[in-house]
């Protein structure tokens, strides 16, 4: 699928590419709702309505990844909800081997998520898997989300990279759209991000349902 002479960059999505999905999808639409009601004394179903607009209203900027928003928005600690369950948090299938085999041959992998950095430190912790990255960059340090087309230009500013000697791996067609306008060569979607529910459709890039499909056969 890829040919890894032609690559010398490894740009990887964290939640719903390196890790299951279902903890942020559990975490958004049954956790919170379930607090959020607690501390509201709203029914669950109205929590959960109420949400789902906020939710929606700041879907794809910074505020929806943001910690510190929803806890001011909600009244919440998100960071400690996020704590409860974080028993929830898992690495992919194969993603470790991957990990493994990039740094076998020496390809240079960075860890690029939208994330905020309480969530990010929170599943590092829980995973360990942060010693396979050879850098770990945050949206939220470079102030845009990988949905905005100048956060490419800033993320080249700080981890300067061949845009065609590079493969970028994330579940989000819209970022991975982003990604492509910047001319990013390489584009690769996760199609089943939340192992809980079907995969999704490729949407016209490249596609694999977990990372087995990247690493050498036989």
């Amino acid at each position: 699928m890829i040919d890894w002479n032609q690559i010398d960059t490894v740009l990887l999505d964290m939640d719903g590419t390196l890790l299951d999905l279902h903890f942020d999808n559990y975490f958004w639409l049954e956790h919170v709702p379930q607090r959020y009601a607690e501390s509201r004394g709203y029914t669950l179903a109205q929590a959960k309505q109420e949400l789902l607009g906020r939710y929606r209203d700041v879907e794809g900027t910074l505020e929806w990844y943001c910690v510190d928003h929803w806890s001011r928005e909600l009244g919440l600690d998100i960071a400690l909800l996020k704590a409860e369950v974080e028993h929830l948090i898992a690495v992919h299938p194969h993603v470790v081997d991957f990990l493994q085999e990039m740094r076998a041959r020496k390809a240079r992998t960075v860890l690029v998520t939208n994330a905020h950095q309480k969530a990010l430190a929170l599943k590092m912790e829980r995973t360990r898997l942060q010693g396979y990255f050879d850098a770990v960059i945050c949206a939220h340090d470079l102030g845009l989300p990988k949905e905005a087309r100048d956060f490419w230009d800033k993320l080249q500013q700080i981890e300067p990279f061949d845009k065609s000697r590079t493969l970028f791996v994330d579940d989000s067609p819209s970022v991975l759209a982003s990604a492509r306008d910047y001319g990013i060569g390489y584009l690769l979607r996760v199609l089943k991000p939340d192992t809980k529910e079907p995969a999704r459709e490729s949407g016209g890039f490249m596609a694999i349902d977990d990372f087995s499909a990247l690493l050498p056969q036989g």
